[in-house]
């Protein structure tokens, strides 16, 4: 008996259902592709460069229109265009993420130190800013990592930048590690000078030779929300782990 036009209609066609889901797949990729480039990019932090204020094992949000668009913030950096639409300069004090200027490909996480025209200093420790000592206040041991592996607690301090920026900043070494007396940089037009917290544990624009300035076209975005975050020796895929990984007073903590 042949199949009336009712009994047709009640039953999809196997074709029509493997379209449907590749329309929803392919639609979920777009709306990815575009949430990664236009809005936010999740990253996660390899180094201690930043302690205190990132930790190893932190998973935080970037915004990527904080500062405009260039060809870094296109999944795999396509030659599209040059410079930056819709730019607006960093701010000192903002915790940025951009592409490493030796290679254009390393991701790297610094704050935002000299704008383009300071001249940057340290000496025996203490950061100069266009001649200025930068204001820094002792507060409690932070315990870190050492040269050695071992956990030791370290000199602690709370810096504020010119127009009012505070952070938190650790001298590994005291006030006579490698990079705390340099000469003066002056930062060219265009580019901005990028520290790590971890003073004497962070290779950044202090190293000309590794990072130097950082050209704006580099930035990728502003580092806005921690959303996860894990210890130093746990992997966050170990989901059994997480009571007693997770970081959970990290969590959805602004990055400041």
């Amino acid at each position: 008996m042949a199949r009336t036009d009712v009994e047709n209609r009640e039953k999809p066609s196997k074709d029509g259902g493997l379209y449907e889901t590749v329309k929803v797949i392919i639609q979920a990729l777009l709306i990815a592709v575009v949430v990664r480039t236009l809005l936010f990019q999740p990253f996660n932090i390899p180094s201690g460069s930043l302690i205190p204020t990132l930790l190893i094992g932190d998973y935080l949000f970037v915004s990527k229109y904080s500062y405009g668009y260039s060809r870094y913030s296109i999944p795999f950096s396509p030659p599209v265009f040059n410079g930056r639409v819709l730019a607006s300069e960093p701010k000192r004090g903002d915790v940025a993420v951009f592409k490493l200027p030796k290679d254009n490909a390393t991701d790297y996480i610094k704050r935002v130190i000299g704008l383009p025209g300071d001249r940057i200093q340290m000496r025996d420790g203490r950061l100069y800013i266009n001649d200025q000592m930068v204001e820094r206040q002792r507060i409690e041991d932070f315990v870190t990592t050492d040269s050695w592996g071992r956990q030791v607690p370290v000199p602690q301090y709370i810096e504020t930048l010119p127009g009012g920026v505070k952070h938190r900043v650790i001298e590994r070494d005291g006030d006579k590690g490698y990079w705390d007396n340099t000469y003066v940089y002056t930062v060219p037009a265009g580019h901005f000078f990028m520290m790590g917290d971890n003073r004497d544990n962070s290779t950044d624009s202090r190293d000309e030779s590794s990072v130097g300035y950082v050209p704006f076209e580099n930035f990728i975005g502003r580092a806005e929300l921690i959303f996860f975050s894990v210890k130093e020796d746990s992997a966050a895929w170990q989901f059994w782990k997480w009571p007693w990984s997770v970081r959970w007073d990290r969590m959805f903590t602004r990055v400041r």
